[in-house]
């Protein structure tokens, strides 16, 4: 799949301060994550937006993912040299958790697309941005 960016930043719809910096980005990926039974889930994703924080993610199939739940969400391997993808999504799983479920779709009952907090841990995340100012300094 191609990935398509829009260097416009994402206007803030509350009075909150934005943790991250949001870009539109779609780009496909992958959500995994045990079910109340234990069972491993998977569903197939596209990102509407990411930060070095968070992103929100557009289900491809009809999927239910309680909120709160830890999930892990990986951006497809051939997607991930994308310059305007964040660094940490670019080193492959991500440990994320559902923060917010988008708006239902009428014709299936379950949700649209998910928010995600990627957590990411701060010394990784640093790595990561120093790894990509490095490949990106090279191609200049």
């Amino acid at each position: 799949m191609i990935h398509s960016v829009a260097n416009t930043r994402i206007p803030q719809l509350s009075g909150r301060p934005r943790i991250g910096d949001r870009r539109k980005l779609r780009v496909p990926g992958r959500l995994t994550w045990r079910d109340a039974k234990g069972a491993l889930r998977f569903v197939s994703v596209v990102t509407r937006d990411v930060s070095e924080v968070d992103a929100f993610v557009e289900c491809q199939a009809p999927t239910s993912i309680p909120l709160y739940r830890l999930v892990h969400f990986q951006v497809e391997r051939t997607d991930r040299e994308c310059v305007d993808l964040p660094a940490g999504l670019q080193q492959g799983r991500v440990l994320s958790a559902v923060y917010r479920v988008g708006p239902y779709r009428s014709s299936t009952g379950t949700p649209q697309g998910y928010a995600l907090r990627l957590l990411i841990d701060p010394a990784r995340l640093a790595v990561a941005r120093d790894r990509s100012a490095v490949a990106v300094s090279s191609l200049a």
